[in-house]
């Protein structure tokens, strides 16, 4: 909880950045933290506005979640701990058969789960991830995520095609348009844009936010444990452990420093965070990369500027006209934003094949990520399994899992070498 001040606290020397360890003065460092919450915000409340959670709620908890993250990594790893995408799909679908108490049971499960990971990871490091995992499946878990909640887009678009395009429309200009940070906070921009629209046509609603108070406590709910929600959350899994790792690789490497001791405090720092916001009626929370690129501009990685950002966060908390503003976001807005979102989620995915060079001429790697996309994407309600109740996500999860290990397997049993190449991807 102390930081050295870099050179004489108010500029950076070229060529040099400033350490997590260390910090600009006050006034400088509140000035990065603000950007932070610039760089955090647009998506950190568009998560619990596609899935009904409240806004303030969800802010308090991502503030509370980066300060955990802060403490469990010894204030060594910089970075703001948002509301995670990878639990849209699971949060909406478990809402609609258990109510809201019902996804943050999910959200809580995801959380211990994933805090268990860390404990193992922190003993014996990540190799045994990236067996399980490797290139080819991570990449159709994250691709197929995205991909599945395709068809929550179709409403907004036949309903409110004109608010919901020219959302899409700003915030992808606004991606090129724009240089620095502004340019970073494209979905911002494609929201208060889209919103102007949907004014300007008479379908924002304003009564709310007329009745709400300035000041009061954020909406606390607690969860609600069914079994047939766990397979539900369980690919959200795979992505946080691939999100935190990737955050602590990039951070090191931009920083020039080792930080790969402190992926499995990251991970159970997040499960942590995970936890305390399912108990308490937040959004499950993950590393942000958007703030990754406020530090790559601004050449600051000090954690003094993450504090800053989230107590500002826990403060927007209890303001309930600003939750009640947010609220009035309307549908062609969240859908415009959805199918960037949705659609970059999606291209991550493939992203990771092409980075790690997945060589889709091995039978094994093209029939693991076909399978598994093409029942999270046909699969756009429930199946039931007995107690169980899946969507596409935990059925294409499971089915990727279950192809590339079974192929993988048999092959290596009959000597084919398809078994070893498809490792090696």
């Amino acid at each position: 909880m102390s930081w050295s001040i870099h050179g004489n606290g108010k500029t950076i020397t070229a060529g040099e950045v400033v350490a997590p360890e260390e910090r600009l003065h006050w006034p400088q460092t509140i000035s990065i933290g603000t950007q932070h919450i610039l760089a955090m915000f647009g998506s950190s409340i568009l998560v619990p506005t596609l899935t009904g959670f409240p806004v303030t709620t969800t802010l308090l908890f991502t503030g509370l979640a980066t300060i955990i993250f802060l403490l469990m990594t010894n204030n060594k790893v910089p970075s703001y701990l948002g509301s995670s995408f990878a639990m849209i799909a699971p949060v909406i679908s478990t809402t609609q058969s258990h109510s809201m108490a019902g996804a943050l049971g999910g959200i809580v499960m995801t959380g211990a789960l994933l805090f268990v990971v860390g404990l193992i990871v922190q003993v014996t490091g990540t190799g045994w991830i990236h067996a399980l995992m490797p290139p080819v499946v991570m990449g159709t878990i994250v691709a197929l995520i995205g991909l599945n909640l395709a068809s929550a887009t179709l409403t907004p678009m036949t309903d409110f095609p004109v608010t919901t395009f020219l959302t899409v429309i700003f915030t992808v200009l606004a991606t090129v348009a724009f240089k620095g940070l502004l340019g970073r906070l494209s979905i911002l921009v494609g929201l208060v844009l889209g919103y102007l629209v949907a004014l300007l046509q008479g379908q924002i609603d304003f009564k709310a936010v007329g009745e709400a108070h300035w000041i009061g406590l954020p909406q606390f709910t607690t969860p609600s444990f069914h079994l047939d929600t766990a397979l539900m959350f369980l690919p959200a899994v795979f992505v946080l452990i691939a999100e935190n790792i990737g955050h602590v690789r990039t951070v090191g490497v931009m920083t020039g420093k080792d930080l790969s001791k402190f992926n499995g405090r990251a991970l159970m720092a997040d499960g942590a965070a995970s936890i305390v916001a399912g108990f308490g009626g937040g959004s499950a929370t993950t590393t942000y990369a958007e703030n990754i690129g406020v530090m790559a501009a601004s050449r600051v990685y000090s954690t003094a500027a993450y504090w800053v950002a989230a107590i500002a966060a826990m403060a927007l908390a209890f303001l309930p006209k600003f939750g009640a503003l947010v609220g009035t976001i309307p549908v062609g807005v969240i859908g415009g934003l959805g199918i960037v979102l949705y659609g970059m989620i999606g291209i991550v995915g493939a992203r990771l094949w092409i980075e790690s060079k997945v060589d889709f001429g091995n039978p094994i790697n093209l029939m693991t990520a076909g399978t598994g996309l093409i029942i999270a994407i046909a699969v756009t309600s429930e199946i039931t399994f007995g107690q169980f109740k899946l969507g596409g996500i935990a059925l294409g999860s499971i089915a990727t899992l279950v192809v590339f290990h079974l192929m993988r397997a048999v092959a290596k049993l009959r000597g084919n070498d398809l078994a070893k190449e498809s490792t090696e991807s």
